[in-house]
């Protein structure tokens, strides 16, 4: 082709994908591809010859922006500025914006963009070294009133997003040309963090084509194996005349042959009908049944593959999608995030909408339509409705309706098609009793041109499946005589918070909510009970408190220092105690910061036992949310857009007794088995994390119900987990994953991978064969919820489970195909919001001093099921509890082999 007719094509390209005609467009982008694959590669400075791979797919990459280069905007250096003033003046370790922070700032934002290392070269890095002592001057220049110099946040990012475009048009060419095979002993790092940059930029194409093979092979395993479908059409081929593989049975057009059907599973039915009529003819034609059959599985095999090239590359798309809607704003937002986390890993800057999340996330209502949303190829899709919601009244949104556009009361539609979910999500969003339209697909629509506009008026979504809860279980004791206990699921310790001047209309509580479901425990005779705090991340520090003082007397719960060594004491000031009898804490390494509170306030005075992983996350920290309109205006900045605010960390938690929940954590009474014992989880973890230290002890009165139990409960303990099945299998999954862990890099090879694969099918396999030859008695569970608790009596039971091999947590950590500390391919790429409520809460930012944050660097633990290992033990442990101090013989162990 001569430059004339590349030129042509590249214009056709450019005008199709405005026309957002993407079937077209795609194969005319393949047409291009194919054009220009013999082409000669220029050599055009300061660009590579691997940027020629982007130009064959500049259209597409352009086609979500209209500038591939990103600069700041006119207020962003004076944000800048006063965040870095902020940040010196409040932190708590009152630590100057030096060389030294300017290395950590640089090292952060470096990281933000490519964690994995698979974008930048050493030659990119050895350029942004000069950033590495400056970003400081730059950050914050020597007159008071002037601006930062934030273009190295755009430099860098712009080279990021050339990168990224080298490698997703890298990809699209490798998917499309090369076909994997499996057959060799290489092996993939699935962390790459600690590996060394590409030196050169075919290094870093050999990263891209490794991963590429990596993300291949992991969807090749996830589908299901041939074996089955294969074994059918081998029968069917013995067993049949050719025309039995076409012709419909007893003539009935209907219903396709046996043959057509089993090739279904893995096909369309127009493939399937193809390749019967092609096994027919090599029939007919005397072909071996072997070849037969080799043939079919070949077919097969391309079918899959073809089918995980347009997985991948949809995946590729949604990243590119996501990418190429940054704009100024959000960049300047992950460089001063980055900036925040060179001072400790929970401080943080973020923009309007995430404090407005906050909001949301701790008083657990939010006004909107009451839909989950989801970003599904450019399209917004309905996920589900909430009951009572306006969507669900309306009668007109289901499930997998697409949002097309959306409109204010009367106003004109504004298209969301290819918008980021988050600022649909804004414009759905809105005050109570407003009006918004939406234009929407019909997920049953016949014709996929048809449109209908739903309009529907803003209400309060209350969240209630994220309030706490409670179960009461009826376990027999060792005389065969049925106890109560009483079981309280805390997600988190919410309280309104009305950071986006909007007020529920119903005020949450933690400390209300709970004191209503101890009551009603209390009601139904339950003789102990346990406070799960497993997947709770944190929340509302005054609620934390309050919600401790639920079962002591009135006394210090935590004690808080600032930056100029002044401890507060934050006490329980009410001498009424709602709860005296046996109390359980459960934990893991994902209880955090308000979580923490609890359970160390419980375990000082002696009130609570404390159960669970090693430890519990270690995050001791207080934040404090400023927001920087004020600081703006003050500089005289005229600007409509809202300049954000900042979550420094300000102060340091210490328990009653004087120790200090940073980094450490809460250690438990009674430490059970769990492979979150050994994984890299919590505060030690983290990046800049502060230190662990002592003040002096807060004068409290232990109540030491605990102290006359804990050796026996704790002996009895380690003898039932010692004998237990299910913690023998925990200990064997502990092992494999230090083994995993220990290798840091995963099999390419697909004969071992598969085997490794029927290793884990079978291991599954044997452990459910063996818990259910156990024939448990399983316990009588009524589940209670805050509106049952108004109602007398309880409701039906539900029938539990048989409990489970493994935690949830623990099985996520060891799901096999999945590597075990892999990362999104980078921070910037990920999908903040993948799926949203209307929207649902994201991170919880605190918006107000001594209030602890839900911090979204702690992992959150998948939902619990309804029986599982750790609860079973705990609530043999308050069995024993119960039993001692009733003078009762002990429990044993509840099971009838």
């Amino acid at each position: 082709m001569n430059k004339k007719q590349i030129g042509g094509v590249r214009q056709l390209v450019h005008i199709v994908s405005e026309m957002k005609f993407p079937l077209l467009f795609a194969a005319i982008c393949g047409l291009m591809a194919a054009l220009l694959a013999d082409e000669p590669t220029p050599v055009i400075s300061p660009r590579t010859a691997l940027d020629s791979a982007t130009n064959e797919v500049a259209p597409l990459i352009g086609k979500y922006t209209n500038s591939l280069i990103l600069s700041p905007s006119a207020e962003g250096g004076f944000v800048a500025r006063i965040v870095s003033q902020l940040l010196e003046r409040s932190h708590f370790t009152q630590h100057p914006l030096d060389d030294g922070m300017s290395a950590k700032f640089y090292e952060r934002y470096l990281e933000a963009l490519d964690p994995q290392r698979i974008y930048f070269t050493a030659v990119d890095a050895a350029r942004f070294e000069k950033y590495r002592t400056t970003l400081d001057e730059l950050t914050r220049p020597a007159n008071l009133r002037a601006p930062a110099d934030v273009r190295p946040a755009y430099e860098m990012f712009n080279r990021f997003l050339e990168r990224f475009d080298q490698q997703y048009a890298y990809a699209m060419q490798t998917l499309r040309k090369d076909r994997f095979t499996f057959d060799t002993e290489d092996r993939y790092p699935v962390n790459r963090r600690e590996e060394p940059r590409a030196v050169s930029e075919d290094d870093l194409k050999k990263v891209w084509r490794d991963r590429l093979r990596f993300e291949v092979l992991s969807e090749k395993l996830n589908l299901a194996p041939l074996t089955s479908v294969l074994n059918t059409v081998r029968s069917n081929l013995l067993a049949a005349n050719p025309d039995s593989l076409t012709l419909p049975p007893n003539g009935k057009a209907d219903r396709p042959p046996q043959f057509v059907t089993a090739l279904t599973n893995k096909m369309s039915l127009e493939k399937a009908r193809e390749l019967a009529r092609f096994s027919a003819d090599r029939l007919r034609a005397g072909d071996a049944l072997a070849e037969i059959v080799k043939q079919i599985e070949s077919r097969l095999e391309r079918d899959r593959y073809d089918e995980i090239v347009k997985t991948l590359t949809r995946r590729y798309n949604r990243t590119l999608r996501t990418l190429k809607q940054y704009d100024s704003d959000e960049v300047l937002q992950l460089y001063l995030d980055s900036l925040a986390k060179a001072y400790d890993p929970h401080s943080d800057y973020f923009g309007r909408a995430a404090t407005e999340n906050f909001s949301i996330s701790m008083s657990l209502s939010l006004f909107g339509i009451g839909a989950t949303l989801q970003s599904e190829d450019g399209y917004t899709v309905i996920r589900n409705v909430v009951p009572g919601s306006p969507a669900e009244k309306s009668k007109q949104i289901k499930v997998n309706d697409k949002i097309v556009a959306v409109a204010q009361a009367e106003g004109d539609f504004v298209d969301v098609v290819d918008e980021k979910l988050d600022k649909v999500v804004q414009q759905i969003r809105g005050p109570k009793n407003t009006k918004v339209r939406l234009n929407i697909i019909p997920a049953d629509a016949p014709d996929p041109s048809a449109r209908k506009v739903v309009t529907l008026i803003r209400d309060e979504i209350k969240l209630e499946d994220q309030e706490a809860k409670a179960k009461v279980v009826e376990l027999p004791d060792a005389q065969g005589n049925n106890i109560r206990l009483g079981i309280i699921d805390l997600p988190s310790f919410y309280a309104d918070f009305p950071t986006s001047g909007r007020r529920s209309s119903q005020p949450k509580s933690t400390t209300r909510d709970v004191a209503k479901l101890v009551k009603k425990l209390k009601e139904e005779k339950c003789e102990g009970i346990i406070l799960d705090l497993r997947r709770n991340g944190g929340g509302s520090l005054e609620e934390s408190v309050s919600v401790s003082g639920l079962f002591i007397k009135s006394g210090p719960i935590v004690q808080v220092r600032d930056p100029g060594n002044r401890v507060g004491v934050d006490r329980d000031n009410d001498p009424s105690v709602l709860y005296d009898g046996p109390l359980i804490v459960l934990t893991s390494r994902f209880s955090a910061s308000a979580s923490e509170i609890v359970a160390g306030a419980l375990q000082d005075y002696g009130r609570a036992l404390i159960v669970g992983d090693v430890s519990t996350h270690g995050k001791g920290t207080v934040q404090t949310l400023q927001e920087l309109a004020q600081f703006t205006r003050a500089l005289g900045v005229k600007s409509t857009n809202n300049p954000g605010a900042t979550k420094i960390t300000i102060r340091k938690f210490y328990r009653a007794s004087g120790a200090s929940t940073q980094l450490r954590g809460i250690t438990p009474d009674i430490i059970l088995p769990s492979v979150n014992n050994v994984a890299d989880f919590g505060e030690k973890s983290l990046t800049n994390a502060l230190a662990w230290d002592t003040i002096a002890s807060a004068d409290y009165e232990k109540v030491n119900l605990t102290a006359p139990v804990s050796p026996e409960l704790s002996r009895r303990s380690t003898e039932r987990v010692i004998a237990d099945r299910d913690f023998e299998y925990i200990q064997e999954d502990i092992r494999r994953y230090q083994k995993q862990k220990a290798e840091k890099t995963i099999s390419l090879n697909e004969a071992r991978r598969l085997h490794e694969k029927e290793e884990n099918k079978m291991r599954a396999e044997t452990r459910k064969k063996e818990l259910l030859q156990r024939h448990e008695i399983q316990p009588t569970t009524y589940e209670l919820t805050l509106k049952l608790c108004d109602q007398p009596g309880l409701p039906p039971a539900v029938v539990r489970s048989n409990i489970v091999a493994v935690t949830r947590a623990d099985k996520a950590t060891l799901d096999a195909g999945k590597p075990l500390t892999d990362k999104a391919q980078s921070a910037p790429a990920k999908d903040k919001a993948a799926t949203v409520t209307a929207s649902d809460p994201s991170t919880a930012k605190s918006d107000r001093d001594d209030q602890d944050d839900d911090s979204e660097d702690i992992p959150a633990e998948p939902a619990g099921v309804a029986a599982d290992v750790h609860l079973r033990e705990t609530e043999r442990i308050l069995l024993d509890w119960i039993s001692l101090s009733n003078g009762r013989p002990l429990s044993v162990n509840r099971r009838n082999n």
